[in-house]
């Protein structure tokens, strides 16, 4: 129920509204909106402001769930009302608006990728599609060091930006019953991880044996909003 009505509050964002602001999304979460588009400068003070709220530490947040251009905090209605709840918000983003910088500095992760044959079966179709070579293709996958701009779809699967233009790639006609763990793929303009075996369509080009996510962990995803990750291309799984 929250996430429908946290879909229907971030799509009747525009470029009339006024941000941040600070909203209702169910009867126990705040959204807070930090602009209506996808684009770097927003998505850092997405997680700056995330920082600020957990060094506040506010008595019934219960969770922080940051996205590309907005930040929804969970709390509980029993230990703190809405209207509290609001103010607290309001004061917050207000603070965080004021400084100069979002002092947010990003960690990077460096994920070993064997890139195409069963690794990597769509290889080829994306440098078809790009009118390249599978090495060029790569060649430019690996040069750049890629935002975590969320965490969706799926436990731990983190949803890249960055990706070079000239190897966006259409989606395939019809998805992979199984995808396995680890696996990278492309999708459109974007790039990611599987953390874990499951269906998908997006474009297969490599596989990384690092461990991405794990349940049993005190933090389950390798991979967290906000950092970047690098693929480092290597010959075999050590």
């Amino acid at each position: 129920m929250i996430w429908s009505r946290v879909a229907n509050l971030s799509s009747n964002a525009d470029n009339t509204t006024s941000f941040p602001r600070v909203v209702p999304a169910g009867d126990s979460a705040i959204l807070i909106e930090l602009g209506s588009e996808i684009d770097p400068t927003v998505n850092d003070q997405v997680y700056s402001l995330a920082s600020d709220i957990e060094n506040t530490n506010i008595n019934g947040v219960t969770d922080l769930v940051p996205t590309y251009r907005s930040l929804l905090v969970n709390y509980d209605p029993m230990a703190i009302g809405f209207n509290e709840m609001h103010d607290v918000m309001n004061q917050i983003v207000e603070n965080h608006s004021n400084r100069e910088s979002t002092d947010f500095e990003p960690v990077v992760i460096e994920l070993p990728v064997v890139y195409g044959g069963e690794d990597g079966p769509d290889i080829e179709n994306v440098a078809g599609y790009a009118g390249i070579s599978a090495a060029e293709v790569i060649e430019i996958h690996s040069s750049t060091d890629y935002r975590v701009y969320m965490i969706g779809f799926a436990p731990g699967f983190p949803y890249l930006g960055g990706l070079d233009e000239r190897i966006a790639t259409p989606r395939l006609k019809t998805p992979r019953v199984l995808v396995p763990a680890g696996s990278v793929g492309i999708a459109e303009s974007q790039t990611g991880v599987y953390p874990n075996a499951s269906p998908g369509g997006w474009q297969l080009i490599g596989r990384t044996a690092t461990k991405l996510f794990d349940v049993n962990s005190p933090k389950p995803s390798k991979i967290t909003p906000g950092s970047r990750v690098r693929f480092v291309p290597v010959d075999s799984y050590e």
